[in-house]
């Protein structure tokens, strides 16, 4: 039996592909007959890691949940302390941050019993240093799964990539016992990092069919106004935001329009400042649908409804709504960026436009949308893809191993 500590910016029932990716290795190490004691914040959507909210903190054995702090002129004050020139103080000192002092206070004191503290995720730092923290102070192996988004591979001054390749996160990463990566373009940035390449573990992640399949097609598109089973559904699942490419998504719909065959965009997924400020504006509502965030029945019902699933992101570093939309028998398309970029096999089960290319993505769009044979196919490639290499159980077995190793259990 091992006792282990993981933190993480924010836990269940946030909506994250880190925060269900933790959640589903802390239950699978925990029916394993270990303990997984998980340190997060309280905040549940994405703002509230710097912005008030009224989710409860309370602690119990098995999750530990911390208010972040609020301040006046909050953003300024910390990005300014973050400018000094010391490593461990810029991972605490992050605008992005949840900034939890009792978090790091607790990390100084915890004396139940411990073997390893595995932390994630990148960019926001506060959660990992005070997992280092811990784990230095036990003399317990520290794991990290950073989730680096690198954005436009062709790029080398991408924003996305500076950001989550900076000095301060270079040395969290460093100080690791083991760093586990999901895509050889992330193993290759670990070790630009500076991570000696015997601690980098290409792991990749997995998927469930039977989790995230059986959804109901005619319920879906009838709710959605969809006329026609010839009509043509796009789908995207994410935090609507420019940074996950929903706003290029809308771009898309104006060069669509003169298509022959109809069409309709849904987007599922909380909305973030910066799409709510380009929907106002936005002139083709009447093409979109918006569910919001998903209920699970609600996204089994989404993704049986689609007829292809699109998700031109720039910040993500694997895309586990990938395996689900091809795990559900849809064709992908996305920009070539971060981890999409590996997973999607260019025109065998799926399609890819260069990063920030609208009408590069318009015409793949185009493409899948006048072509029904290409559609269905590509789909059908991605779901046997999903089950000859995407299981869940190698890839949390290959967290499991690397956890016994090092604790020489």
């Amino acid at each position: 039996m091992l006792h282990l500590a993981h933190f993480i910016q924010r836990y269940p029932p946030a909506l994250g592909g880190s925060e269900v990716y933790f959640e589903r290795l802390t239950n699978h190490l925990r029916s394993q007959g270990n303990a997984v004691a998980v340190w997060t914040s309280n905040a549940i959507a994405l703002e509230e890691l710097w912005k008030p909210t009224s989710f409860n903190s309370e602690h119990t054995p098995e999750l530990r949940r911390y208010a972040p702090v609020q301040l006046p002129l909050r953003r300024y004050l910390v990005k300014a302390a973050s400018l000094v020139p010391i490593r461990a103080w810029q991972a605490l000192m992050q605008p992005c941050n949840p900034i939890c002092p009792a978090m790091w206070r607790d990390a100084g004191h915890f004396t139940k019993p411990l073997d390893a503290v595995h932390a994630t995720a990148f960019p926001y730092s506060f959660p990992l240093a005070c997992g280092l923290r811990l784990a230095r102070r036990r003399n317990v192996p520290f794991l990290l799964t950073p989730f680096l988004h690198l954005g436009d591979p062709t790029n080398a001054h991408d924003r996305t990539r500076r950001q989550y390749m900076k000095p301060h996160l270079g040395w969290l990463a460093r100080q690791a016992d083991r760093v586990f990566v999901q895509t050889p373009s992330e193993f290759r940035a670990a070790i630009e990092l500076g991570v000696p390449e015997s601690r980098v573990v290409l792991q990749g992640l997995g998927v469930d069919a039977e989790e995230c399949t059986g959804g109901n097609r005619n319920v879906a598109r009838a709710s959605w106004n969809v006329e026609s089973e010839d009509d043509i559904v796009f789908g995207h699942l994410a935090n609507l935001s420019e940074e996950k490419g929903s706003v290029d998504l809308l771009r898309v719909c104006e060069a669509l329009m003169h298509s022959q065959k109809r069409f309709r965009i849904v987007l599922a997924g909380p909305e973030m400042p910066n799409f709510r400020s380009f929907w106002k504006r936005f002139p083709h509502s009447e093409r979109i649908v918006k569910l919001g965030p998903l209920t699970h029945q609600a996204k089994l019902d989404f993704f049986a409804g689609l007829d292809c699933f699109v998700l031109p992101s720039r910040s993500d570093s694997f895309g586990l709504v990938l395996l689900e939309a091809w795990a559900n028998g849809k064709a992908n398309i996305a920009y070539r960026a971060g981890g999409p970029a590996d997973i999607i096999q260019h025109e065998h089960d799926g399609l890819l436009a260069p990063c920030g290319d609208v009408a590069a993505l318009a015409q793949q769009m185009r493409t899948l949308l006048e072509d029904d044979a290409m559609r269905s196919a590509l789909g059908n490639r991605g779901r046997l893809r999903t089950l000859q290499e995407f299981s869940w159980q190698r890839s949390l077995g290959i967290v499991e191993r690397e956890l016994k190793m090092l604790c020489g259990k």
